[in-house]
């Protein structure tokens, strides 16, 4: 191409010349920045250039279409300071984002509804310092799921970044205390948090009505506090950083991270019309840009194939509601690694009626609790993002959504939820003995089943949103976490922190492979048994809510040493009910590590040497484990 002049305030002339159409976007190679650009039409398109942190438009250069190649055009400008200039594409009149863009310029004010947005470039090379991804097994993960803003935008948080990723970095040792390893993001790549007032409360309205162009009708505008729509998915948003580099930022959080042996496990949501290589472009950007240890991918047309067999992503976590598992591996193919994980609510509303004590739960209950599928793991989960807390889980039976603005028609209205006797807050000792209770229960199901355990950020401290079960735009108290400081939250993250310990005690209760139920080593014992009033036989008539469950520890033997004998009783009753102990071999006996009904956890629990039946109160669990008798030494006579 001919040399032209690229703005007035640039002295000396450029070249412009034919570029690369890959890598897709802007590519700073050298002193030179090439761009390429999908575009399906047949109008003039080209690049637009301003000055850094302006809206000075600085030249315009069309791509030249007999250098296309297929749908993409590129051009490439020589000796050009990628630090001094921002960039869009267009199409004819209208200017179009690059859906490539590495970073977006002018979107840094949470909330702003004049965004005027930009392509921008990377900085200066990232020092990972040697950090990499944990690649921990989903056997010995515990999730922690968390608004990126929500989390420590509380005054109560006392982090000196509220809101932002630097100040999720700010409580790293608060997660590393409570045993998280691994926190899982709502979005918080680039998206446009401002939406039409009154507007349907649906993924696919965001999708159809929300674009890249500022909103001019801002009386009308409201915030999409969550992200679930269209975004530009290959930059970290800039409202989420406390200073003006929300890629640096985001990559500290993640190294810091690595270094405390926590993993990042992004969600991404794509609409319907994002196509496949895009969306796998996305993922592997961040995987290696970012070195993110997995994703939780949202949406209808997730190429879940596609991304399961790349070979880049066989050491990354990727979560989804279901996989086509005959398209993804061979009929006796076991990978190395397993890096697929089920994400549905099947676990979230089993145990919610069981924990409200409905009828005929038993079976449901006894197959969530222990499944561990072949080729993938399972995340379990009693409360998430959506619907209630774990708190309003049993102080609500009913959503109360006004805030949201829509006469409390959004949100679920199958929550299955309890409130104990009085819906809300209430100062009856009787009943908030009992909510206490059952929230003890609750996390119990979740950190004593197999399935890789998902914690609600705020629910070990009972986190409330006043009932509210959707708060998608709120951008307040409501759905910031409140960090309580209470005794009765204390004693919840107490009780938090010993599930969670002894659960990695316990590999037990995490094991690789799945359970069969039978002897299959010849120790006397199934590798997990089930027993009511009387050992060895359980009764699963659509009446009983009561259920007990034992782990044999001599199939999993970690360094040479055997895991102990766990049982697990479950009383959802709200009467006492009797179950029996099964015999221990040798010189065992059992002791009482936890009982809801007692507040009562850790190795202090009561012995029950020559019991063969325990009591259990109504509403309540109670966990067993094996002891050895100590051997007296013997005295030898002079």
């Amino acid at each position: 191409m001919d040399q032209i002049k690229i703005g007035k305030f640039i002295a000396e002339e450029r070249k412009v010349k034919k570029g690369n159409p890959y890598p897709l976007g802007a590519t700073v190679i050298g002193k030179n920045i090439n761009f390429s650009f999908v575009d399906y039409s047949e109008n003039e398109s080209g690049v637009v250039l301003y000055r850094r942190g302006t809206t000075e438009v600085v030249g315009k250069f069309p791509f030249d279409k007999k250098d296309r190649v297929g749908n993409i055009s590129s051009l490439m400008i020589e000796n050009l300071d990628a630090n001094e200039y921002e960039y869009n594409f267009y199409v004819d009149k209208e200017e179009v984002i690059d859906p490539y863009a590495k970073r977006i310029a002018g979107s840094g004010i949470w909330g702003d509804t004049q965004k005027r947005l930009r392509g921008s470039f990377l900085g200066k090379r990232f020092n990972w310092q040697g950090t990499k991804p944990l690649e921990i097994a989903y056997t010995d993960s515990i999730f922690y799921c968390m608004h990126t803003r929500g989390f420590t935008m509380h005054p109560s948080s006392k982090v000196r970044h509220r809101g932002t990723f630097l100040g999720i970095k700010e409580k790293i040792p608060y997660l590393k205390s409570l045993g998280i390893t691994a926190i899982e993001l709502m979005p918080s790549y680039e998206f446009d948090e401002c939406m039409v007032e009154n507007a349907p409360v649906t993924l696919e309205y965001a999708v159809a009505h929300l674009s890249d162009k500022p909103q001019e009708d801002t009386e009308n505008v409201k915030l999409n506090y969550w992200g679930y729509q269209k975004a530009h998915y290959f930059a970290p948003k800039a409202s989420y950083a406390s200073g003006e580099d929300a890629v640096y930022e985001f990559k500290y959080l993640v190294r810091e991270l690595h270094k405390n042996g926590i993993e990042m496990i992004m969600q991404f949501y794509f609409p319907e019309n994002y196509k496949p290589g895009y969306i796998l472009d996305v993922i592997k950007y961040w995987v290696s840009e970012y070195q993110i240890d997995g994703v939780h991918l949202k949406g209808r047309k997730i190429p879940i194939t596609l991304l399961a067999t790349d070979p880049m992503l066989a050491k990354t976590k990727l979560l989804y509601d279901d996989f086509p598992m005959s398209d993804i591996y061979e009929e006796r193919e076991k990978p190395s690694y397993i890096n697929l994980a089920y994400y549905r609510d099947d676990f979230m509303y089993t145990m919610r009626r069981f924990l409200k004590s409905d009828m005929d739960m038993l079976p449901a209950v006894q197959y969530h609790m222990r499944n561990r599928p072949h080729h993938a793991a399972y995340v379990n989960y009693i409360t998430n993002y959506y619907g209630f807390t774990l708190n309003d889980l049993v102080s609500y039976e009913r959503k109360h959504n006004e805030e949201n603005g829509e006469a409390n028609h959004d949100g679920t209205d199958y929550n299955y939820s309890w409130n104990c006797g009085i819906e809300g807050d209430t100062n009856k000792k009787a009943i908030l003995s009992l909510r206490k209770k059952q929230i003890r229960n609750a996390l119990a199901f979740v950190f004593l089943s197999q399935g890789t355990p998902l914690l609600l950020a705020g629910d070990e401290f009972g986190n409330s949103q006043k009932g509210n079960n959707n708060p998608y735009g709120l951008d307040n108290e409501v759905t910031w976490v409140e960090w309580k400081r209470t005794k009765a939250s204390r004693e919840l993250c107490n009780y938090v922190k010993y599930l969670i310990s002894f659960r990695k005690k316990h590999p037990v209760l995490h094991q690789e492979d799945e359970l069969h139920m039978f002897d299959t080593i010849g120790c006397g014992y199934p590798d997990l048994s089930y027993h009511g009033q009387e050992a060895w036989r359980v009764h699963l008539e659509n009446y009983n809510r009561h259920i007990a469950m034992m782990y044999c520890g001599k199939y999993v033997i970690t360094n040479r040493v055997e895991d102990d004998f766990i049982y697990i009783a479950l009383n959802m009753h709200w009467e006492m009910r009797q179950f029996a102990l099964p015999k221990l071999p040798g010189k065992m006996y059992w002791k009482v590590v936890l009982d809801t009904s007692k507040e009562q956890f850790g190795e202090e629990g009561e012995n029950v040497q020559n019991a063969k039946q325990i009591a259990l109160s109504g509403r309540s669990v109670c966990v067993l484990k094996s002891c050895r008798m100590k051997q007296s030494k013997k005295v030898s006579k002079s």
